[in-house]
C-alpha cells in the first residue's frame, strides 16, 4: 500500500460514525508496559471530546475510498501563554489521533498531524500542542522528532476511586457553591495568568456539564460572600466539577484474572466490612463515567485541608451518579503542592503525561524550551 491510497478528509456524521466507532474499539490506549487498555465509548457521537469547543474540526483517513484507517481532532481557542511576547495566544490542540492496528507504520498518522497542523495555520493558530503517556514511544518519536515537537511539561492525572460510603466533611469548614458570574470572576482574577487559562472560561462555566464551582473556607473566618470587591477570608480554596460521563464512557480492556478478582473482593470489602479500610479499586471493566475536577485553586496556610473537603465533596456527590467510578483531576507547574492535598490513587494514577509543543509561526524553537513554573489550566472540555 502506498500513502497514494489514502485519502484525508473531513469527518462526515453522515456515512462515518459508525466506522469511526468501530475503529476507536480497535485502538488501544493506555501505558506501553500494561497489557490493559482503556477502551473509550463515545456514546454514539465521536465528536463527543470536541464538540462543546467553539472551534474544532475532525479528519479522518481513508483508504481506496471505502475502509477507515485513522482519525485525529483538533480544537482552537485563545488562552493565557508565557512563552511569546504577547499574554495570550491562539493554540491549537490536537488529540484522539487513531491508527489502525494493521495500517500502522505506514506514515498515516503524520499525514493526519500535518493535515491538522493545516488547519490551524489557515485559523491563524500561533501554537499546535498534544498530550500523550510518556511512554508511548510512537507517539513520542511521532512528534518530537518527525514533526519537531518539544516537550513542554508533564503533569499529573490523579484518579480517585468512588467508595460506597460517603467522606465525612468537618464540621469546621464552610462550602458554598457559588454563582456562574461570580465563579468566573474569580477565575478571571486568581487564575487569568495561569498557562493555557482559557479566554472562554464563561462558556466552559455555563456548560451544561459543569455541575457547578464550590469554594471552603474555616467557619471562624467571617466572610459573607466571595466577591471581587468583598473581604477574602485568610485561607480559602476553589474548584469546579465537570461531568465526564455525560460525553464519553470509558472501559479498561484486557484485564487480567487478578486485577478483576481483586476488584471484585475489594468492592466487597468496602461495602460491608468498611472498617477494615481495606484499598478500594471499583469495577471499570464495564462502560463507566467520571467527574473531573477542574479549575483548583488554594490560597493561605490552611488551605490544603480545605482543598480536601472540597474533594471530599465531588467524590460525596460521585456516589450519587449511578455510573461515576472515579473522581479525575490534572495538575501541573506550582501545583505540586496542591497535588498533596488532593486524594488519589498512586495505582490508578499517571504521574507524568507528556505535553509537547510547536511554534507554528517561528522558526525560533528556545522560547518553547525554557522552564515553566507556572500553574497549568486544563481545559475540562479536552480531557
Amino acid at each position: 500500500m502506498t500513502l497514494e491510497e489514502i485519502k484525508i478528509r473531513t469527518y462526515d456524521r453522515r456515512i462515518d460514525r459508525h466506522r469511526v466507532e468501530d475503529l476507536e474499539q480497535r485502538c488501544e490506549v493506555g501505558p506501553a508496559e500494561s497489557s490493559a487498555t482503556l477502551i473509550v465509548d463515545t456514546m454514539g457521537d465521536p465528536t463527543c471530546r470536541i464538540r462543546h469547543c467553539q472551534i474544532y474540526k475532525m479528519l479522518v483517513a481513508e483508504l481506496n475510498n471505502k475502509e477507515l484507517v485513522g482519525m485525529v481532532q483538533g480544537t482552537i481557542k485563545i488562552v493565557t501563554v508565557h512563552l511569546q511576547h504577547q499574554s495570550q495566544s491562539i493554540v491549537g490542540y490536537i488529540l484522539g489521533l487513531r491508527v489502525s492496528p494493521l495500517h500502522r507504520q505506514r506514515g498515516i498518522a503524520l499525514s493526519l498531524v500535518k493535515k491538522m497542523e493545516e488547519w490551524f495555520i489557515l485559523n491563524h493558530v500561533d501554537l499546535a500542542y498534544m498530550a500523550t503517556d510518556k511512554d508511548n514511544e510512537a507517539s513520542v518519536k511521532l512528534f518530537t522528532e518527525k514533526l519537531q515537537y518539544v516537550k513542554f511539561r508533564t503533569p499529573s492525572i490523579l484518579v480517585n476511586p468512588v467508595s460506597h460510603h460517603l467522606m465525612r466533611l468537618s464540621p469546621s469548614v464552610k462550602i458554598v457553591k457559588l454563582k456562574i458570574e461570580h465563579a468566573e470572576r474569580l477565575y478571571r482574577r486568581f487564575m487569568g495568568s495561569t498557562e493555557f487559562f482559557p479566554q472562554d472560561i464563561d462558556r466552559i462555566l455555563k456548560n451544561k456539564l459543569s455541575l457547578g464551582t464550590w469554594i471552603a473556607y474555616w467557619q471562624g473566618d467571617s466572610c459573607r460572600t466571595f466577591d471581587l470587591d468583598q473581604y477574602f477570608p485568610t485561607s480559602w480554596a476553589m474548584l469546579s466539577i465537570w461531568n465526564s460521563g455525560q460525553q464519553f464512557k470509558l472501559r479498561v480492556g484486557k484485564p487480567s484474572l487478578a486485577c478483576q478478582m481483586y476488584a471484585r473482593s475489594s468492592s466487597f470489602i468496602d461495602r460491608f466490612f468498611p472498617c477494615f479500610k481495606f484499598p478500594f479499586i471499583p469495577d471499570m471493566f464495564k462502560p463507566f463515567g467520571f467527574y473531573f475536577m477542574y479549575g483548583l485553586y488554594q490560597e493561605g496556610p490552611k488551605s490544603g485541608s480545605l482543598m480536601q473537603s472540597l474533594c471530599k465533596l465531588v467524590h460525596n456527590m460521585a456516589t450519587k451518579c449511578q455510573d461515576c467510578k472515579v473522581v479525575v483531576t490534572e495538575t501541573g507547574g506550582y501545583d505540586d503542592m496542591l497535588r498533596h492535598h488532593i486524594p488519589h490513587r498512586k495505582l490508578l494514577s499517571c504521574p507524568e503525561d507528556l505535553w509537547c509543543i510547536k511554534d507554528l509561526k517561528s522558526e525560533e524553537k528556545h522560547l518553547t524550551r525554557t522552564p515553566h513554573p507556572r500553574a497549568l489550566f486544563i481545559d475540562p472540555r479536552e480531557v
